[in-house]
């Protein structure tokens, strides 16, 4: 047993009087969809519903155990690293300054403010992370305090590893395959570290968010540019430099990089089927089973179900995103001729499971055409087939604008 491994086996032991082990089990839906054996390690059940607490509980721990007169701790999260924090501040009695972007969903706010309590000062600064952090590590280095990486700590992945520990208790054997999401690194550089080369490891992260993937091709850590913010829990635009450490010898290709929109479809999937709340990050690595459902039938795989703390003001875009990836909602700007009995000749178009989503004229003072903006779902794709036929027989001219992103932020 190497050095790492009896740490991250001590942290999780010590773990225990915070909270008990989240559970792993084998998820009868997802089993029956892939022929394998699929197992959830159900992060979004701990007591902030995310793995965060594990780092910096343990990262905590070992700072107060240094230096007991240590008062002030310092982060800076979009959610649920500060959660994490928050709880551990009123664990261990100390004060916590928690630095958030102003664009952090309420719901992550409000709950980091319940878990904190009196410990903790939540400041919003920065519309993007990078502001955020900045001011966070300012003030900390001004107030004396101790800051709290959220993943590029060795404390941190080596809390985070208590994950692959539980894991493997519970299942009481190594699994084939293990699933799991990646944002700065944390979580996947301490159950890399854990579970050894033995293991295999399928790395999941948003294609717009690559921070692992670009590190892989270009040899190091990379700034991206420009990151999508919308799987928050994952959004990070450079991978630690501890976590690539321990990451830098993996493969390009057990990188998965998966589409935002599909993301919605699992998200979407696993509430209405399986009564599991999902935030984005969260949804990951069960969405990527579908990348991997040609090498892992018959084999026991673990996803780690990594987050929960999904703000409901977010599902009526989670379910629009889900409904146009899965091509039963599509939007179009169509030439509507301005003639009497023009608008009963396109509704009769429509087929019994076509509803119209959203009709709006833009172009409301044209002589003789006028442009229309409309969102139709139906039931199945091939439905559109048949109504495109029918609109084109009667030379109805349109556009399908369903992704045509810039149209779309400006018109849906």
């Amino acid at each position: 047993m190497t050095d790492f491994q009896d740490l991250a086996l001590a942290a999780t032991a010590r773990m225990r009087k915070l909270f008990p082990a989240t559970p792993c089990a084998r998820n009868e839906y997802l089993s029956d969809l892939y022929q394998a054996d699929i197992w959830l390690k159900r992060e979004d059940l701990s007591p902030v519903r995310s793995y965060k607490i594990r780092g910096a509980f343990n990262a905590m721990r070992k700072v107060l155990a240094e230096t007991p007169d240590q008062s002030l701790f310092v982060c800076a999260s979009a959610g649920n690293h500060a959660q994490g924090v928050a709880f551990n501040c009123r664990h261990f009695g100390v004060t916590g300054v928690i630095f958030m972007p102003v664009t952090t969903p309420q719901q992550k706010i409000d709950k980091t403010r319940v878990f904190g309590g009196d410990q903790i000062e939540i400041r919003l600064v920065g519309d993007y992370f990078d502001d955020t952090l900045a001011a966070a590590q300012a003030f900390c280095a001004e107030a004396g305090g101790h800051f709290l990486s959220p993943f590029d700590d060795a404390d941190v992945i080596e809390g985070q590893a208590s994950v692959a520990v539980e894991m493997v208790d519970q299942l009481g054997k190594l699994p084939d395959r293990v699933v799991l999401p990646v944002g700065g690194g944390g979580l996947s550089s301490g159950m890399r570290a854990y579970l050894g080369p033995d293991v295999p490891l399928s790395f999941v992260e948003p294609d717009r968010a690559a921070s692992l993937h670009t590190a892989l091709v270009q040899g190091a850590p990379v700034t991206l540019p420009r990151i999508s913010s919308f799987v928050d829990g994952a959004a990070v635009a450079r991978i630690g430099a501890a976590p690539f450490a321990i990451l830098k010898d993996t493969r390009s290709e057990d990188v998965i990089l998966v589409n935002e929109d599909r993301i919605c479809t699992t998200i979407v999937e696993m509430l209405n089927v399986e009564g599991i709340v999902l935030e984005p990050a969260g949804a990951l690595a069960i969405d990527a089973l579908r990348d991997l459902a040609g090498t892992i039938k018959g084999q026991t795989v673990v996803c780690v179900a990594s987050g929960g703390n999904f703000d409901f003001e977010r599902l009526p875009e989670v379910k629009e995103r889900a409904q146009r990836f899965g091509g039963v909602k599509k939007y179009f700007i169509l030439r509507m001729p301005q003639r009497p009995g023009a608008l009963k000749e396109f509704l009769n178009f429509l087929g019994p499971n076509d509803d119209i989503a959203r009709f709006e004229y833009l172009k409301k003072s044209a002589r003789n055409f006028g442009s229309v903006l409309i969102g139709i779902e139906t039931s199945v794709p091939e439905d559109f087939q048949t109504f495109l036929a029918k609109l084109d027989g009667a030379g109805f001219a349109y556009t399908d604008i369903t992704n045509d992103e810039m149209l779309a932020q400006f018109l849906i």
